[in-house]
């Protein structure tokens, strides 16, 4: 079922979270992935994950009304869906950091719970499925991918999607074609690439469910600034994953999922017709 088929459902949280949790189990293999893990290892980190809690705990003299506070929360996080929102908001940007510190491409940055594998494949040349009354200033990006020996990458592939002038992404959110403002391109022979979309609008992610009453309790914002996400990838490459930023948003420096990075922000120019164009190219890293 798409979300499509009900267009008068309002978006809520409960049901963004489903969908990212859901997406989750079906596109990733955790356990499959660390099953060569070392029993020590595990061990290690889980104890100063747990030590890490304990210290805080009793440097803030937690108590009980607060503990049973996070417990309730912490179930409800879960029946909300919202596991693969939280972690990514607020946690993997750490992880993304230590993966990719070796790197001397491009700086990446996180995937983000909305992710979808397989968009349309649209060439080396040409625009992003959108509906005919697509809210967002046209946007004309020209980039190539090449090796971090300058070599251009023929064939690779630039996933890109991005959330609509809502703030809301395709197969997430009601009453939004399947593939809005999702799809493949793939390099020519130069490396080269040239994508027709729209300048995205900054939004704030959910706010309805367990991770808004947890922003509002602290008395953060909820606000992410405007971003493309992207996935590029090339044969005997390490597969980058980045988003990238507008100049002179107001949530470049205390964006809530802390993603942002200098590297990651474009340089849009007035075409003169009411849109943008813009260039940024990858350099990917060789695999070791």
């Amino acid at each position: 079922m798409t979300t499509t088929e009900h267009p008068n459902e309002v978006a809520t949280a409960a049901a963004s979270g489903a969908s990212a949790t859901e997406r989750f189990h079906a596109d990733k293999s955790p356990f499959e992935a660390v099953k060569d893990t070392p029993p020590e290892r595990v061990a290690t980190l889980i104890n100063e994950v747990l030590a890490g809690v304990h210290e805080t705990i009793r440097k803030h003299k937690v108590t009980y009304d607060e503990y049973n506070a996070l417990k309730a929360w912490l179930i409800n996080v879960g029946e909300d869906g919202e596991w693969p929102l939280f972690l990514d908001v607020w946690v993997e940007h750490v992880v993304e950091d230590v993966a990719t510190e070796h790197r001397e491409g491009n700086k990446g940055s996180i995937e983000g719970p909305y992710y979808v594998p397989n968009a349309p494949e649209q060439g080396s040349k040409g625009a992003v499925p959108m509906r005919e009354d697509e809210k967002g200033d046209p946007l004309l990006w020209n980039g190539q991918v090449r090796s971090c020996d300058g070599t251009p990458l023929a064939g690779a592939k630039v996933e890109l999607w991005h959330a609509d002038d809502d703030g809301f992404y395709s197969q997430f959110a009601p009453g939004i074609p399947e593939w809005n403002l999702r799809a493949t391109f793939t390099t020519d022979d130069q490396g080269n690439f040239e994508i027709t979309t729209i300048r995205p609008a900054p939004y704030m992610i959910p706010t309805d469910g367990s991770c808004g009453k947890m922003i509002s309790a602290a008395g953060w914002h909820p606000w992410r600034p405007a971003h493309l996400h992207l996935k590029v990838s090339a044969p005997g490459h390490e597969q980058l994953t980045a988003q990238l930023y507008f100049p002179g948003d107001a949530h470049n420096d205390d964006d809530v999922a802390s993603a942002v990075k200098p590297e990651l922000i474009l340089d849009p120019q007035d075409d003169g017709k009411g849109g943008y164009t813009v260039a940024y190219d990858f350099v990917l890293d060789p695999e070791k």
